[in-house]
């Protein structure tokens, strides 16, 4: 779809995209890096394969027994969709116009994109154990492939990367969460991964949806235009240099350096992720998406209750193949405790990917406040983030009879001074860890000053609250803090997730750019 902006400042990955992007033509059948020996193809679901060639030329791509044929269009641009494929290989395939392109040891089985930021890139040599991990890191049958982080305003058709198979020399680069999350697939349903890795670290979400969708909705008007007016000011000096360079040239001179400026080709000017890196990865087959981020939004919490749904509904629809799965990471335990109740962006921001489970279907959220690290934006746990995102996965997408979601506010029940709070997804019941009574809960009464509460389970999916000087309680708060103190867990060992009763004006309420 063509976008409806015309700044752009951003490079052009390589040789092939800008030939693809200017529509010029090219003599020989190409196909881009997503496409290549090694790779995975989504088993159980017509796969599209696409590329360029001279315009009008006839294009034959065989694999498996299977023969497809396109013809390329005028801007030299074709694809074809192959019949579903059960896992397995490896398979040759032959893509052949005017030359022949072979591409060796094809897969067929799971793929999945492993999206967001810092978190999900940190590779595995960062991650605990990463010795360990390494070494034993021999699937043959787990195939890698990483974007180049390209920050720009004009959407990309190609990157520069290519697939990889899993080795103890490999993985050490790759996405930790990416990886645990594909191996633990892997060992337990025993076909290929595919794991393609297009995370970028700071980014915000804003980055990684098409604008013109971003300037449709009056909400995001404030932030975009907060854009244009740094956007404008970065035209007016590339005008300068442009006028500058042309009358040193004039002279016989050298002109000035090009001025620069990384945020108009960076991580957080709203569509350049997906303009650079998204773009060229959309139509590949996939099962679904695995996404850690939000640290980058949680100034704008509230903001993000809308924003975030945008990014995968909107994904979704351009991949044109329904609703594929989308698991999230909710943010961990950060920065220092509070020794009392208090008001927390990064609380708000966990409540605004919470909410969206309830607006946008086939979605999941893994829990993991007992994963973070005070002192650490990046904890180094990412085996206990993976675990708990591929529960999603093997509960909605294969089938297996397995504990995936963590327990959740239900209700509440005010009885006298205390209040009884009720669980939904309890799986075998609730416990509390290390110690008998469960931490994290705190009361507050008509006048909305929270208080430390004093907690009991009292059944399988209760908790009883109470707390000295709150006499006629009204709310409740769970985990609501930067780094929550919390020990209340599901017997199968989930997190219970955050949650507030009250509906009070955060302190990123209004927040918009």
């Amino acid at each position: 779809m063509k976008l409806s902006f015309k700044l752009s400042f951003g490079p052009v990955v390589s040789v092939l995209a800008a030939l693809a992007m200017g529509g010029t033509a090219v003599a020989d059948v190409k196909l881009p890096a997503l496409f290549g020996s090694h790779m995975v193809l989504q088993q159980g679901r017509g796969d599209r394969i696409w590329g360029w060639a001279d315009p009008g030329e006839e294009v034959t791509v065989v694999i498996a027994g299977q023969s497809k044929l396109a013809k390329a269009r005028a801007d030299g641009s074709w694809e074809v969709l192959l019949d579903s494929m059960p896992a397995g290989g490896p398979h040759t395939m032959t893509v052949k116009g005017k030359n022949t392109v072979t591409l060796e040891d094809v897969l067929v089985g799971e793929v999945w994109i492993c999206s967001g930021q810092s978190n999900m890139q940190w590779d595995v040599q960062a991650s605990n154990d990463a010795d360990l991990e390494s070494l034993a890191a021999r699937f043959p049958r787990i195939r890698f492939i990483s974007v180049p982080q390209v920050g720009t305003q004009e959407p990309q058709k190609d990157f520069d990367g290519k697939w990889e198979v899993c080795t103890p020399e490999t993985v050490r680069n790759f996405s930790a969460v990416g990886y645990f999350f594909g191996r633990q697939l892997h060992k337990t349903l025993d076909v290929p991964v595919g794991l393609i890795d297009n995370a970028w670290g700071g980014s915000a979400c804003e980055a990684w949806i098409r604008r013109d969708l971003l300037a449709a909705d009056v909400k995001y008007k404030p932030l975009l235009d907060s854009w244009a007016e740094q956007e404008a000011v970065f035209g007016k000096k590339l005008e300068d240099w442009n006028a500058a360079v042309r009358k040193a040239k004039a002279e016989g001179k050298d002109g000035p350096p090009r001025p620069q400026d990384t945020k108009m080709s960076g991580n957080a000017r709203p569509g350049n992720i997906y303009c650079g890196v998204l773009k060229p990865t959309i139509g590949y087959g996939l099962r679904g998406v695995i996404w850690y981020q939000g640290e980058s939004n949680a100034s704008r919490a509230y903001q993000y209750r809308d924003l975030f749904p945008l990014m995968i509904q909107a994904w979704r629809e351009e991949w044109g193949i329904g609703n594929f799965s989308f698991y999230w990471v909710q943010l961990a335990d950060f920065m220092a405790e509070k020794p009392e109740p208090s008001e927390s962006a990064w609380a708000e921001l966990r409540e605004a990917q919470t909410m969206t489970l309830t607006r946008v279907p086939g979605t999941g959220e893994a829990v993991i406040l007992d994963a973070g690290e005070s002192q650490d934006i990046h904890p180094r746990n990412k085996q206990t983030v993976a675990k708990r995102l591929v529960r999603w996965a093997f509960a909605r997408d294969y089938g297996v009879q397995i504990a995936h979601q963590s327990p959740a506010y239900k209700s509440m029940e005010k009885q006298g001074s205390k209040i009884i709070v009720t669980f939904d997804k309890v799986g075998g019941g609730l416990r509390a860890f290390d110690v008998p009574q469960p931490k994290g809960f705190a009361i507050a009464g008509a006048d909305r000053a929270y208080v430390w509460a004093q907690a009991k389970i009292v059944a399988p999916d209760k908790v009883e609250l109470w707390a000295d000087g709150v006499a006629d309680p009204v709310a409740v708060r769970y985990g609501w803090a930067d780094n929550p103190v919390v020990n209340l867990y599901s017997r199968e060992g989930l997190p219970a997730t955050p949650f507030r009763t009250d509906d009070s004006p955060g302190v990123t309420a209004g927040k918009v750019k």
